[in-house]
């Protein structure tokens, strides 16, 4: 006998699988953009000693870490150490440890580390990576900023 795939259920279990990955697809960019509409806010607003139109840096990298994270040591900081040597002069990087000041890190919407937001040359968070950023994914970030 011959198995109907409708009767046993299983294209349905598929379709409802298929629905829960969608659904946390979609809290997952939710999420994402709730962080960065936080950290837009104009309090929030991220500034140096000097001006915009004085600093040397066109980006530059919030990155939130803590001392016990492994991700942080072994993946994220070589990344962003092989995207300086790349960008030189035109990145400035700013590294927070959460775990020493965690009153910016909850100010900043930073849940887990390692987070990296990625601000443009007016202070402003254009966007916002939870978890390891590659090299590769940092550095289109930084680019379409340029556009």
């Amino acid at each position: 006998m011959k198995p109907d795939l409708f009767t046993d259920g299983v294209i349905l279990r598929l379709f409802f699988a298929g629905g829960i990955i969608f659904l946390g697809w979609m809290l997952f960019r939710a999420f994402g953009l709730l962080t960065l509409s936080r950290a837009r806010n104009p309090a929030l607003r991220f500034r140096r000693s000097l001006t915009p139109g004085e600093r040397s840096a066109a980006a530059t990298l919030l990155y939130f870490t803590a001392p016990g994270c492994v991700p942080c040591k072994t993946v994220q900081r070589p990344a962003i150490q092989r995207l300086l040597e790349q960008m030189g002069d035109a990145l400035e990087v700013i590294e927070i440890d959460a775990s020493a000041q965690p009153e910016m890190a909850n100010q900043w919407g930073v849940m887990s580390v390692p987070t990296t937001f990625v601000i443009d040359a007016q202070g402003a968070p254009r966007y916002v990576n939870h978890g390891v950023a590659t090299l590769d994914k940092l550095l289109r970030q930084i680019n379409e900023l340029k556009q």
